[in-house]
């Protein structure tokens, strides 16, 4: 469904994607493997098509949000972008994975396929779209978690780092986070944002009073 003017929510396998629909298409998140079929029926409804796609933005290395990374990629020539740290993290060995003791993110990692190639994402990147979409690293749900920041629409794209249980921002999913540590760091960073909307990859918009939310659970 439109979420804004050329900016899309589209259900995918797992997770929404965000889809900015411009003269080009920028997606944002590609869910788990198979979630093509669905985007295809998507675009379709909104008169395009998947080789409109030229570039795809991956929040964060997890399988519900890249798994579709790989045949969207192909049917699309789209590049694929993410932040180094998730890229190196995805190359993990499996006697890494038990070294000590296990954490949830590696072994998700270890059994993750990456992208064939990924282009850089780094804090402070602006993609062209949405009058430019700021990229803000926010390790902590992953080491190269990143949202997207639009100014000029006043929203953020939050991937994992930020929950809605009930309605209430909360932090994310402990069995699934790295270092919580970090994450409360950077979602202290995003309480700084000057945002209304907050869109979240599992849970309903808060269009509202986005940053206020932000400022409690920091208190």
């Amino acid at each position: 469904m439109e979420v804004g003017e050329g900016l899309h929510a589209v259900r995918l396998i797992g997770a929404n994607a965000f889809l900015v629909a411009e003269d080009e298409l920028t997606l944002v998140d590609a869910g788990h493997r198979g979630s093509i079929r669905i985007l295809r029926r998507y675009l379709e409804s909104i008169g395009r098509d998947v080789r409109d796609i030229t570039r795809i933005v991956c929040t964060h290395g997890h399988p519900d949000h890249i798994g579709g990374v790989h045949e969207i990629a192909r049917a699309s020539g789209a590049r694929v972008l993410m932040h180094p740290a998730d890229m190196e993290r995805l190359r993990i060995r499996f006697r890494e994975v038990f070294s000590g003791r296990p954490m949830p993110g590696a072994i998700i990692a270890y059994l993750t396929q990456a992208p064939e190639s990924a282009d850089p994402l780094a804090d402070g990147d602006e993609l062209p779209v949405l009058g430019g979409l700021r990229v803000i690293h926010t390790p902590g749900h992953t080491p190269g978690s990143i949202c997207l920041y639009s100014p000029t629409r006043r929203l953020v794209i939050v991937g994992d780092i930020l929950q809605r249980m009930r309605g209430v921002v909360t932090l994310p999913n402990y069995v699934f986070t790295d270092d919580m540590s970090a994450a409360r760091r950077s979602i202290a960073r995003l309480a700084d944002l000057d945002i209304d909307t907050i869109l979240f990859s599992h849970y309903p918009a808060l269009r509202e009073g986005a940053r206020d939310a932000l400022r409690r659970l920091c208190a």
